[in-house]
C-alpha cells in the first residue's frame, strides 16, 4: 500500500472537515471571535486608562509589596523604559492578551485540575492530552484557528490559552494529591465535611502548586506572543513580526527588551507571591 495516499486522504479529510466547520459553525464561531474580541478590548482599555507613569507607580508598589524595594523601583523604571523606547501601547497590548488568555486558562484549567487531583482515571487520561499540547509546536494551534476565526487577537488568544493552560492543570492536581495523609485522616475524624475537607485542609496545601502553575501559565504565555504577531495580534509580537520582515533590526530589539522586561517582571511577582503562599500554608 502507497502511504502517500493516506496521507494525502487524510489531509484532503482534514481540509474537508475544517472547510465544513467554517462553513456551518458560524453560529457559534462569530459569537465566540466577538466574545474574545471583546475582553481583550476591555483588557486593554483598562490598562490603558492610567496614564504611564501611573501604571508604572502601582506595579512599582506591587514589587516592593511583594518583592522587596529594589525590585520596586526597578519595575517602575523598566516600564517607563518601554514608554522612552516609543511602545508603551505595544506593551500594554502584549499585556492584556497575556493575562487575558492566562485568565482563561486559568479560569478553566484549575477546576480540571482539582478534579484530576481528586479523581485518579481522570488525571490518567488526561496525561497523554496535556503531553501532546505541550510537545507539539506552539504555532501548530494557530493554523486550525486562523481557520476557524480569522486573523486577529481572537485566534491569539485561542492559541495563547491552549499553551498556557496544562501547566495549571498539572500543578493543580498536583497540589491536591501533596496533601499529608495525616491531615485528612484528622480532618475525617473531626468529622468534616468534603467541601470542608477541601476548603480547610486540601486546598490550603495546594495553593502554593497552584501558585505555581500561574506563574509557569504566564511564561508559556509569553512564550507564545512572538508566534501570535503572525495573525495580527497586535502588541510587540506584531512589531517584532513586522520588524523582521522589513529587516528593522533596532525596532525588534527594542521590541525584544520590552517582552523581556515584562516576561521578568510578572515572573517575579507571581514567584513571590507562591513564595508568600507556601509560607502562609505552613
Amino acid at each position: 500500500m502507497d502511504i502517500s495516499v493516506i496521507a494525502d486522504t487524510f489531509d484532503a479529510w482534514t481540509d474537508a472537515a475544517l472547510g465544513w466547520i467554517g462553513d456551518n459553525g458560524e453560529w457559534l464561531f462569530d459569537p465566540l471571535r466577538a466574545a474574545l474580541e471583546g475582553t481583550y478590548n476591555g483588557m486593554l482599555w483598562l490598562l490603558q486608562l492610567a496614564p504611564v507613569y501611573v501604571v508604572a507607580v502601582i506595579l512599582a508598589l506591587f514589587g516592593w509589596r511583594l518583592v522587596n524595594a529594589l525590585s520596586g523601583i526597578l519595575i517602575g523604571l523598566a516600564l517607563v523604559f518601554c514608554s522612552f523606547m516609543g511602545l508603551w501601547d505595544e506593551t500594554m497590548s502584549t499585556l492584556a492578551l497575556v493575562v487575558t488568555a492566562t485568565i482563561l486558562a486559568l479560569a478553566i484549567g484549575i477546576p480540571i485540575g482539582i478534579l484530576a487531583g481528586f479523581v485518579q482515571w481522570f488525571d490518567r487520561f488526561l496525561e497523554p492530552i496535556l503531553d501532546l499540547i505541550q510537545t507539539l509546536p506552539p504555532y501548530i494551534y494557530l493554523l486550525p484557528a486562523i481557520a476557524l476565526l480569522g486573523f486577529g487577537p481572537a485566534t491569539a488568544l485561542v492559541a495563547t490559552f491552549i499553551v498556557a493552560m496544562p501547566p495549571a492543570v498539572r500543578l493543580t492536581a498536583l497540589g491536591i494529591r501533596m496533601t499529608p495523609h495525616a491531615f485528612i485522616e484528622l480532618g475525617q475524624a473531626s468529622g468534616l465535611t468534603p467541601w470542608q475537607m477541601f476548603t480547610k485542609i486540601r486546598l490550603p496545601f495546594a495553593i502554593p502548586s497552584v501558585m505555581a502553575g500561574i506563574n509557569q501559565s504566564l511564561m508559556m504565555a509569553f512564550g507564545m506572543v512572538v508566534i501570535a504577531g503572525i495573525v495580527g495580534s497586535g502588541g510587540l509580537g506584531q512589531t517584532i513580526y513586522s520588524a523582521v520582515r522589513t529587516l528593522d533590526i533596532a525596532t525588534s530589539i527594542n521590541a525584544a527588551i520590552a517582552i523581556v522586561i515584562l516576561t521578568m517582571m510578572l515572573d517575579r511577582l507571581t514567584q513571590s507571591a507562591a513564595r508568600r503562599a507556601k509560607v502562609g500554608a505552613r
